[in-house]
């Protein structure tokens, strides 16, 4: 009884602050609690699907990387010639950042929106929809981020870092990932069967084939090339590979733009999709 006093006297506080917010009807400035309860469900059962997600760039680096790489000699990289290995890793730093965030932000959401129901059961306590929107993003955030660290610790090992600033494809990581969350929870919300999540693998598969990830683009028609390169993937090879190598230039600008613009608009339609779907 004194416990059920206590929490109903918290959540009445909570939702008095939440009251003077602005936004209030969809935030409570709590998407820690959100992230909280993956982290916690992280511990009890998921934590072998997360490390799935580490291991297989790794594969990639040490199967095309060093494999074929021992056929394909040097890759020149604006003007220098560098090793096949150096030139797929940045690619594959980005590609790990991507799945990561996009399968949490797509199967996992997906389960607890039509399987679980958690989210009505977060909805229906202080927690607003902007809350969940961020909770879940910023958990998929992290998840893209900790690949990063660790495929970055692994090309350490190998002498594939070529300078100081390979360390900002770090927080470039982070910005990938946080994009490709926003967009995949918001496109997971228009789902209605665990079959059509099958479509993410038919977008993910080419665009992970064919941005840039094994060999440069220029060697596609000028056609081609023009297409792939705004592809979300593409951009983000070109922007950890720019940060990579350390070339900045005006297209490493207009990567980061694009990202931050999908990371705005993938929030505000999750945002919105949840509020329409469980705030009725």
């Amino acid at each position: 009884m004194i416990t059920q006093v206590v929490v109903t006297s918290a959540a009445v506080a909570i939702a008095e602050r939440r009251g003077s917010y602005p936004g209030a009807g969809i935030y409570s400035g709590r998407p820690h609690a959100v992230m909280q309860r993956a982290f916690t469900a992280l511990r009890t059962s998921n934590l072998l699907a997360f490390l799935t997600g580490f291991v297989e760039p790794v594969l990639f680096l040490l199967s095309f990387g060093f494999g074929i790489g021992g056929l394909v000699g040097g890759v020149d990289a604006q003007g220098s010639q560098i090793t096949y290995a150096a030139f797929i890793a940045p690619a594959l730093l980005a590609s790990s950042a991507m799945n990561g965030a996009i399968f949490d932000s797509t199967y996992n959401v997906y389960f607890k929106m039509h399987f679980s129901r958690i989210y009505q059961g977060m909805l229906a306590t202080s927690l607003g929809s902007l809350d969940v929107a961020l909770g879940e993003i910023g958990w998929a955030v992290l998840r893209g981020g900790i690949y990063a660290c660790g495929f970055m610790s692994v090309t350490a090992v190998f002498g594939l870092i070529p300078s100081w600033w390979a360390l900002l494809t770090i927080p470039a990581a982070l910005l990938i990932a946080f994009a490709f969350s926003a967009i995949g929870m918001a496109v997971t919300s228009y789902m209605t069967s665990f079959q059509q999540l099958n479509w993410l693998n038919f977008w993910l598969l080419p665009m992970f084939l064919f941005s840039g990830t094994f060999y440069p683009i220029s060697t596609y028609p000028t056609w081609l090339q023009v297409i792939v390169e705004v592809t979300p993937l593409a951009q983000a090879i070109a922007m950890v590979r720019g940060l990579w190598f350390g070339h900045f230039d005006v297209g490493l600008a207009g990567s980061v733009l694009y990202f931050a613009a999908l990371a705005v608009i993938g929030a505000a339609f999750t945002t919105k999709r949840l509020t329409a779907l469980f705030l009725r």
